[in-house]
Order: C-alpha cells, then sequence, then structure tokens
C-alpha cells in the first residue's frame, strides 16, 4: 500500500453520511432550482477569501466586499442594457454586408436563397436578444432571483465569520458522537467543493479578465463601434465555458461587418490568436489538475443547462471536477493496492 493510498478517507457512518447528504443537495439544488443562491454563496466567498488581508479583523473585507458588489452591479446593469440596445441595431447592419460579401465571392451557403439566410439570422438574433431581454428582466430586479441573490451573499459573510458547520460545543454529548463526527464529515465536502470552484471558476475568472482586457484594445485600436458592448459580452461570455467564446466571437466578427468585410476577416484572426494563447493560459493557471476529457464536460455542460440554464453551464464543471475530486479520494474497500 502507497502513502498515498493510507491517507484516503476509510467509508464510516459519518462519511457515508456526508455523500448523501450531498448528494440530497445536488439534487434538491436541480429540482427547485436553487443554483443561483449557490453560486452566489461560492462566487462571495470566494471574493471574501482573496480580500482577507489578515489584518484589521474581517469586517474591513466585508465592506470592501459590500462596496465592490455595488460597483459590479451598476457595470452589468449597464453592460446588459447597453447590449440590449445595440445588438438588434447591429444585426441590422451586418447581415447585409455579410450577404453581399457572400454574393461578392459566390460562397454557396446551405439556404435556397439570400432572402432565406437574412430571414433564418434574424429569426436567430431576435431569440437571442429574446434570451438577453429575459435575463435583463432577472438582473433588473426579478423578485425571487435577487432575494436569491441576496440571500448566497449573506450565507457567504456568514461562513466567513463562522465557518464551522457545527457551531458550538454541547458539554453533554457524547464524545465521538455521530452528529459532530457527520457534521466534520459535511465541512469536508463543502471544503473540497470550494476547491472545485476556486479551481475551475477562479481561473475562469482570470482568463475572461484577460480576454476582455486584449479585446478592449484591439478595439481601441481599430476603433471598433459598441465598444462598451464588445468589451462588457467578451467578459460575461467568457464565464461561460467552451460556448462563451462562441458567442462572444460571433457578437465581435458580426460588429466588424458593420464596418467592412475586411475589419471583420480582422477581428476573426484577432480571436483566433486569443484563443491560442488562452490555451497556454488554460495550462498555466489551471495546471494539470482538471483531468475531465472534453467531451465529459460538454455533455455536463448540455445537462447543466437543461436543469437550471445559465447558471447550470456555469456550475456544470464545478460539479464534475468535483466529482472528480472525491472520487480520487476513495479507494474502494476490499481493494489491494500494491506499492
Amino acid at each position: 500500500m502507497t502513502q498515498r493510498d493510507s491517507i484516503r478517507p476509510i467509508i464510516t457512518t459519518p462519511v457515508r453520511f456526508s455523500y448523501w447528504f450531498m448528494a440530497g443537495l445536488f439534487i434538491l439544488i436541480g429540482a427547485l432550482h436553487l443554483a443561483t443562491p449557490l453560486l452566489a454563496s461560492l462566487f462571495a466567498y470566494l471574493a471574501l477569501a482573496h480580500l482577507n488581508f489578515k489584518r484589521g479583523g474581517k469586517w474591513l473585507p466585508v465592506a470592501i466586499f459590500l462596496l465592490l458588489l455595488a460597483a459590479v452591479a451598476y457595470v452589468l446593469g449597464f453592460v446588459i442594457n447597453q447590449s440590449i440596445r445595440s445588438l438588434p441595431e447591429i444585426a441590422d447592419k451586418a447581415i447585409p454586408g455579410v450577404i453581399q460579401w457572400a454574393k461578392q465571392y459566390q460562397i454557396e451557403l446551405p439556404f435556397t436563397d439570400y432572402d432565406s439566410l437574412k430571414d433564418a439570422a434574424m429569426e436567430a438574433i431576435k431569440s437571442q436578444v429574446d434570451y438577453l431581454n429575459r435575463f435583463a428582466r432577472i438582473a433588473r430586479g426579478a423578485t425571487t432571483q435577487l432575494v436569491f441573490l441576496v440571500v448566497g451573499c449573506i450565507v457567504a459573510i456568514s461562513l466567513f465569520f463562522h465557518p464551522r458547520f457545527e457551531p458550538g460545543h454541547n458539554s453533554d454529548a457524547a464524545p465521538g458522537n455521530l452528529y459532530s463526527l457527520s457534521c466534520a464529515q459535511i465541512e469536508q465536502r463543502f471544503r473540497t467543493l470550494y476547491q472545485s470552484f476556486a479551481t475551475v471558476m477562479g481561473a475562469q475568472v482570470i482568463i475572461a479578465a484577460i480576454n476582455a482586457v486584449l479585446t478592449g484594445i484591439f478595439v481601441l485600436v481599430v476603433h471598433l463601434p459598441y465598444a462598451p458592448v464588445v468589451i462588457g459580452m467578451t467578459f460575461l461570455c467568457g464565464l461561460l465555458p467552451v460556448i462563451g467564446n462562441i458567442i462572444s466571437n460571433t457578437i465581435v466578427v458580426g460588429i466588424g461587418f458593420t464596418v467592412s468585410p475586411r475589419m471583420a476577416i480582422t477581428a476573426l484572426i484577432f480571436l483566433v490568436v486569443i484563443h491560442k494563447l488562452e490555451y497556454l493560459l488554460n495550462s498555466k493557471i489551471v495546471g494539470w489538475r482538471i483531468h475531465n476529457p472534453l467531451w465529459l464536460t460538454l455533455l455536463a455542460l448540455v445537462v447543466g443547462e437543461r436543469l437550471l440554464g445559465v447558471p447550470g453551464i456555469i456550475l456544470a464543471p464545478v460539479v464534475l471536477n468535483y466529482l472528480r475530486l472525491e472520487a480520487t479520494q476513495i479507494r474502494p474497500t476490499g481493494e489491494q493496492t500494491v506499492g
């Protein structure tokens, strides 16, 4: 038996109970659509952990966090509002340019004629705008989602001050009782879940921010219109694994067509170079800690979207990595390891 195997947990009753607890929690989140408060709690706790400077107590990080939260909410509302106003205008300008460019170079398209292409493209843009409108209504103040966000932040702040699942010690309790041992194991499960979130989403936020900064520099250099929409949507879409880049690239190239086909091709070349750089960033920032194959990640994204929408897409790789972390720490009963 190797040293690593010797420290893997034995499946005792408290350990088994903690796994059933987490399984029940994930089922409830999916059934009751509670991904928003979970994401809010994880994001808020991640921010508080990075703002904890170890000096001046814990109230200072909380105060800074609340100020940053207000600033982020304002910027997010501005970006979404600008996007909703600009995307129909971008579509009206870009689609005729695409059609004219295709005619000029005699490119065959999978449609009966160019008018049908325009109609289909307009319908696709309209569906995306409708989706953004629904998202904007949530962000602007849908009561339930707003309450979920507030509750998630309160939970994160409470955990920041008091991270223990069992707050006090009961002097009448028997030592090593089932409740205390189960609480300790549940704490360990949540620490692993937070570790997975910090690994996956922490890196995703950094990469999205770098992508948005580089795209912003490109927009300013070439004087691409709708700069707030391009930069804001690049960052927001960058938080969505895999499909986020496809959405943001479509928007940037479409805006390029509002200027000229040459601008659209220049934007496409820039995006290809940026995404090649992102592969390097992923390996450097995330490292080799996430070993899930692409097909499994895509499957998780599909399931997450079907169950919970956009929050499900964000949570899917986190939960997938969490399951891998937990499974790699357990050695099946009776298995003999040579080493």
